[in-house]
């Protein structure tokens, strides 16, 4: 009866046991790549033409200095385990072989090795390593915890990142496109409902913004309000700060109240007579109401 396959902490110790026999261990064979094709379920899904290119460059240079894995699928055909890169490089830089560990496997225990082994080299962008992470769990039907176990990482960290595969598809392409950080992503996901996840998502692309901003932005959107008027309560309380001589108008005085009142947790009045006086009223109905407006100046004053 075989023994059940267990990953324990990588690709390092799937490669050692015994449903994994390995051909050629002590020695590096050199096969033509003609006869190697790629993998299927290569977790990576992009291959950068520049990155490729400067590797190929090294590849004419150097040679390769660490060989590829395959295994062998026929007397002349393998498949690649681990190492594509270093194979579509040498394709570039006009080899015709290339050195390689040669391992026997069967196909569901190449596709883990696969998965796993890039997973552990930490280079694949965050959208890669959610699909890797979810194939794993659907084509093993493990849990969380078990994958966590198996591939030697955090069970929070595996779900997080299981967690921006619920993003819009075009939040998810930013994400793997690097258009934003894992950071940003994981502050959207905070946000129930698409079109405000696109909307800030779109925000963040044009304008640059931190993961602070953001998570203010969010914060506000989960308390009923909508960027756009945030956006334009924001708007006006930049121009009257930095000043400048046009009269702000009603509207403008209004989206201020607002942006005041829910900075004092309290409605805020404003009112100005045309020769640009006016005043702010800030009122209070308890002793502890009031207490609360005292500790917000002496903040703001610290």
């Amino acid at each position: 009866m075989a023994k059940k396959l267990v990953l324990g902490r990588g690709l390092g110790a799937l490669i050692t046991i015994d449903e994994v026999k390995t051909e050629g261990s002590s020695s590096i064979n050199e096969i033509e790549l003609s006869k190697i094709k790629a993998n299927p379920d290569q977790p990576r899904t992009i291959f950068e033409e520049e990155a490729l290119e400067e590797l190929s460059m090294s590849i004419k240079q150097l040679g390769i200095i660490q060989p590829i894995t395959l295994r062998k699928i026929d007397e002349d055909s393998f498949q690649i385990i681990a190492g594509e890169r270093r194979y579509r490089a040498s394709l570039m830089a006009g080899l015709t072989t290339i050195p390689a560990y040669v391992k026997t496997a069967e196909d569901d225990t190449v596709m883990e090795m696969a998965l796993i082994e890039n997973i552990q080299r930490e280079d694949l962008n965050a959208i890669e390593i959610a699909l890797a992470y979810q194939k794993l769990i659907d084509t093993y039907d493990l849990t969380q915890e078990e994958l966590s176990k198996r591939v030697g990482k955090k069970r929070t960290t595996i779900a997080n990142y299981i967690r921006l595969l619920k993003l819009p598809a075009e939040v998810q392409m930013g994400l793997r496109d690097k258009k934003i950080d894992m950071a940003h992503a994981r502050t959207l996901l905070t946000i129930e409902d698409t079109p405000s996840q696109l909307e800030l998502y779109e925000l963040i692309i044009d304008e640059g913004l931190s993961v602070r901003k953001v998570e203010e932005y969010v914060r506000a959107i989960s308390s009923g309000e909508q960027l756009g008027d945030i956006r334009k309560e924001e708007k006006v309380v930049d121009r009257i700060k930095k000043g400048g001589g046009k009269k702000a108008s009603s509207e403008e005085f209004d989206l201020l109240s607002s942006h005041l009142s829910k900075f004092f947790e309290t409605k805020v009045q404003i009112s100005c007579g045309e020769n640009g006086k006016g005043k702010i009223t800030i009122p209070f109905k308890t002793e502890e109401e009031f207490e609360h407006l005292i500790s917000i100046f002496d903040n703001i004053k610290r």
